[in-house]
């Protein structure tokens, strides 16, 4: 393996000493008191690192994207985001709680305003999801802050990886010593398959070396299957630095990620795992794992190493990550403005538009024919690029 090490906070984790985070989301519902309660249940069960999402709607998605079925009803995505936004201090207080508890505060921004709120509190990593991946403008805010960055690679082909990485790699390391300011600054490759929950069968762990080898980074993985051990134990034996699970109270809880969240038991059992099979010979947790779920399955989830989407995410590719959507009624012969175009998620109803790298070109373009508000904005709806 290259580089295994992923420095953070003056420890470098490994797939010797790896970083579990416990990903809290948005499952606190916007109240402080639970959150608080699920940052001492996560440390308790094991967590190195307590994770939050500092959302705010309109940074992700339009309001005619669709509805979603929830227990409490049906009601649209984007007023249900709109319930979990919440001011700068919220974050604040729960960074204090969780270094009181001599933790890892971590967060994800999805825009640039939730991102410049996010480094005015000064975290000591920050994390990027999947779906923000090809999101240029955020990769570049980001890459600004010199931070240790976690980088996940959910419902992405090789090539947008590529990109996000040219983006993030450019930033330059603002450590603890002076003699690592002129460093790129730390980037963690997180395996991923963006689907909820994730069949266990379609990760593909090997490609964590594949990863390795190809970009020379650390990696680990974003799980979002339903087992507690059976993909964080194995990606430590495949070189795994890092391991992301969901982390709730109860899976009957609203969180919009608790259903496919590990309540604290299980959340400890997957600790314990990680903590065993880090200080255990690879080959010999791999023939543990074999004998106890059955060589077929292991073989399964290994997978071939090649990088290719999951086929459970196949379907929500370039409709779960970004592109160029209309904020307003643009008529045919309009002049495309700042303020009437934004990179968003498609996600339920609404057509994908143009990459996000592609942003700056769409500025100052004559719309072609009528892009509805919320829809993609795509080549043949402009006169020129």
């Amino acid at each position: 393996m290259k580089n295994e090490k992923f420095p953070v906070n003056n420890i470098e984790y490994s797939p010797k000493r790896v970083m579990i985070i416990a990903e809290l989301g948005s499952s606190h519902g916007a109240d402080l008191g639970k959150a608080n309660e699920l940052i001492e249940a996560a440390a308790e069960a094991g967590a190195d690192c307590i994770k939050f999402q500092i959302i705010y709607a309109h940074e992700i998605l339009h309001p005619n994207t669709g509805i979603v079925d929830l227990p409490g009803g049906k009601i649209r995505l984007y007023d249900r985001f709109k319930e979990l936004e919440v001011p700068p201090s919220f974050f604040e207080k729960l960074k204090e709680k969780v270094e009181s508890k001599g933790l890892l505060f971590l967060c994800t921004p999805f825009g640039l305003q939730s991102a410049k709120e996010l480094s005015d509190i000064s975290p000591k990593c920050i994390k990027i999801a999947s779906p923000e991946l090809n999101f240029t403008a955020l990769l570049r805010e980001v890459a600004s802050y010199k931070l240790p960055t976690l980088l996940s690679s959910g419902v992405a082909r090789l090539g947008d990886i590529e990109e996000a990485l040219s983006i993030l790699k450019g930033g330059r390391y603002t450590g603890a010593d002076d003699a690592g300011a002129d460093r790129p600054a730390p980037v963690c490759l997180l395996h991923c398959v963006t689907a909820y929950p994730a069949p266990e069968e379609e990760y593909n762990l090997r490609v964590l070396k594949s990863f390795n080898k190809v970009f020379g980074l650390p990696v680990g993985v974003s799980d979002h299957s339903l087992d507690p051990e059976l993909i964080p134990v194995l990606s430590v034996t495949q070189g795994a630095s890092v391991i992301e699970k969901h982390f709730c109270l109860s899976r009957e809880d609203s969180g919009l990620d608790d259903p496919i969240a590990l309540e604290p038991k299980s959340f400890a059992k997957m600790a314990a795992g990680v903590r065993y099979a880090q200080g255990a010979d690879p080959e010999e947790t791999l023939e543990t794992m074999r004998r106890e779920r059955g060589d077929a399955l292991i073989e399964k989830i290994l997978g071939t190493g090649i990088k290719k989407l999951a086929p459970a995410e196949e379907a929500n590719y370039e409709r779960t990550n970004r592109s160029i959507h209309a904020l307003r009624e643009i008529q045919p012969g309009d002049i495309i403005k700042n303020g009437d175009i934004a990179c968003l998620r498609t996600e339920k109803i609404l057509r994908p538009g143009l990459p996000p790298s592609m942003e700056e070109r769409v500025i100052g373009c004559r719309a072609a024919a009528h892009i509805p508000s919320g829809e993609g904005v795509r080549f043949e709806d402009l006169v020129s690029l």
